[in-house]
């Protein structure tokens, strides 16, 4: 390369004499503006989307032991007692030679919050049984019990 040609190729503002240079503080201010607005509008929209989900697993829950207790009745002529409760599903009740378990080969769930169903036999709204999950709150009542008996 002569000296005219390195003369015009590297003079000042010529395109191949620009350098890459990082972002600047601005631009880097405007996109964590832009992410914190994405983050403020987008993040509620998904909170509630996990309670949702762990309510839906609930009534699964509840929709699956309804079919093993009817499993149950159908082998053994009766529901399981309140004072055997769901218990009665993977261990052999005294005196029940009828009954060919293990009607849950995961032992007996807990509701998406940790805490054990509840199994009344005779039920006070249903004539068989009834069987709930406290639900988030994990107190009876206070309408986000999720149930048997109910409307879903």
């Amino acid at each position: 390369m002569n000296t005219k040609t390195w003369k015009i190729l590297f003079r000042p503002g010529h395109p191949r004499r620009r350098r890459h240079r990082g972002f600047t503080l601005i631009e880097l201010l405007l996109v964590l503006v832009i992410l914190g607005i994405l983050a403020v509008v987008v993040v509620p929209k998904f909170s509630g989307r996990s309670q949702q989900a762990k309510i839906t697993a609930a009534q699964t829950d509840i929709s699956r032991l309804e079919v093993v207790i009817e499993m149950f009745e159908i082998d053994c002529q009766r529901f399981p007692s309140t004072e055997e409760g769901l218990g009665a599903l993977v261990q052999q009740p005294p005196d029940l030679p009828e009954w060919k378990g293990s009607y849950l080969k995961r032992g007996v769930p807990r509701d998406p919050w940790h805490n054990p169903y509840v199994y009344r036999c005779p039920g006070q709204h249903n004539d068989d049984y009834d069987l709930y999950s406290y639900g988030p709150d994990g107190q009876d009542g206070g309408g986000d019990d999720i149930d048997n008996w109910s409307q879903r």
